[in-house]
């Protein structure tokens, strides 16, 4: 999964757009997560699986910087290459979300998490099975 960006092509709802037709901001967090987990399922490892190994992954750390805006009906595609930290208790995502017709630059980011054991209350290393996954190519 390390390298080439897992690609995620999603159409902006009306939902999720202001009165003039541009995605509200909030948006682009769920649009993350999505495609975030989208790629871990393709990567053979979904996110219900490290849940139902007694895990979970709260966010720690998250920024956007935004380019131009996303519109309603307009499709999208969010890219996400994970990274896993050293000691492996903590993954960063990248995000690139593109318009899909042209691939111009729409917004970029990074979500930090880690993985946590609820029962423990604390941090602790990514299970080798996530381990291998995120490192293995894509």
């Amino acid at each position: 999964m390390t390298g080439t960006p897992h690609r995620f092509l999603y159409r902006v709802r009306f939902r999720e757009c202001d009165p003039m037709g541009i995605a509200y901001h909030v948006h682009y967090l769920d649009w993350f997560e999505y495609a975030r987990t989208e790629a871990l399922r393709d990567a053979g490892m979904p996110y219900k699986a490290i849940e139902d190994g007694g895990l979970t992954l709260p966010v720690t750390h998250l920024e956007i910087d935004y380019k131009e805006s996303a519109r309603y009906d307009e499709e999208i595609i969010v890219e996400t290459t994970p990274e896993l930290s050293a000691s492996t208790v903590r993954i960063s995502c990248h995000y690139r979300v593109l318009k899909a017709e042209n691939e111009q630059l729409l917004a970029t980011g990074r979500v930090d998490l880690c993985f946590f054991d609820p029962k423990r209350g604390r941090p602790v290393r990514a299970p080798e099975k996530v381990v291998k996954v995120l490192s293995s190519p894509s």
